[in-house]
């Protein structure tokens, strides 16, 4: 009952965009006595939730605390489906795994898993990825598409593209794409993308998109061995960003590219990945487990694939680490 009525007080401060909402309206909207309504402010403030009172006018919310919650993802959430299915913990292996369990237990398309704190983050090719606490957004989002296996690689760029929408809308930062999941920031890495599938024959059962989101760390936050390649939000902004508002942006993105996808293929996705793709027409080494192979990258074919020109001709990279050459 309490966290209800604590929920339904934040969606009055939402809805009336930092005006005063009077004592009276409070009390008739809770049900409750103005006495109850200054316990349920005082409950606010002690979860850092930072309120106005002023005489005769009411309350007005000046700040969010720097948090993220099921109830903070969703007041605003401009969905239909992505996101609308919350399973949040303070602190968590690997978003991942609890992903993996829920795509089991029959969890609906478009369900998200949030953590607020990682201990054991996965990045590709089993290597960690470093999730401190309360800085980032670490996630996994629970697709059921309908599509043949071999296309299932085209929702990692699909994911890149919508996030890098997302952090643009939202920060005015330029972002650009390294194939196939890394999202960069003045050439520091600022998102990764791993996506896993849950698939049996032909038949894809989930797709399960698990993006790193560094927002709000600062340099100290990173070990020393990152310091040079990575980077976040805040760093490149110069200040803290909002994060339960950007997941809830990445899900709008995310579910209009979708819808996208679903309706028109790959050809939109394509388009938009190009224009913020940062290794078209570069010099590269691509590690694959089939060997290193060093060329220009032309772009991607019609499936997602890369298409790198090398001495010996073009040849397709399914799946590989990329460098970018300096010269």
């Amino acid at each position: 009952m309490r966290s209800a009525i604590r929920k339904r007080l934040i969606e009055l401060f939402t809805a009336s965009e930092q005006d005063f909402v009077s004592s009276q309206q409070i009390c008739d909207e809770l049900g409750c006595s103005r006495t109850a309504v200054w316990k349920h402010i005082e409950d606010l403030r002690k979860e850092g939730y930072e309120v106005e009172a002023v005489r005769r006018k009411g309350y007005r919310l000046l700040r969010k605390p720097d948090k993220i919650s099921e109830d903070e993802i969703l007041f605003g959430l401009e969905t239909e489906l992505f996101g609308r299915h919350i399973y949040f913990q303070e602190e968590v292996a690997s978003t991942q795994l609890i992903a993996h369990d829920l795509v089991n237990k029959g969890a609906p398309h478009g369900s998200l898993v949030v953590s607020d704190h990682q201990t054991n983050g996965k990045g590709r090719l089993q290597r960690t990825w470093h999730s401190p606490n309360g800085t980032g957004i670490w996630m996994s989002l629970i697709l059921r598409p309908e599509i043949p296996l071999h296309k299932a690689p085209q929702m990692t760029l699909l994911a890149s593209v919508a996030i890098a929408e997302a952090i643009a809308q939202q920060t005015g930062l330029s972002p650009s794409i390294k194939w196939p999941n890394d999202i960069l920031l003045n050439g520091k890495k600022v998102v990764g993308i791993l996506t896993e599938l849950k698939a049996e024959a032909d038949q894809v059962h989930a797709v399960i998109i698990g993006p790193g989101i560094n927002v709000n760390q600062t340099a100290n936050d990173f070990p020393e061995e990152l310091k040079d390649v990575a980077t976040s939000l805040q760093m490149e902004l110069g200040e803290k960003v909002d994060r339960a508002a950007l997941i809830q942006t990445i899900m709008s993105t995310f579910e209009k590219r979708y819808d996208e996808y679903m309706t028109y293929g790959f050809a939109p996705i394509k388009q938009l990945w190009e224009s913020y793709a940062m290794t078209i027409g570069k010099r590269i080494i691509a590690r694959t487990v089939n060997g290193q192979y060093a060329g220009t990258a032309l772009g991607i074919n019609d499936e997602g694939v890369l298409l790198l020109e090398t001495e010996d001709g073009i040849q397709n990279i399914y799946s590989a680490d990329i460098e970018i050459k300096s010269t």
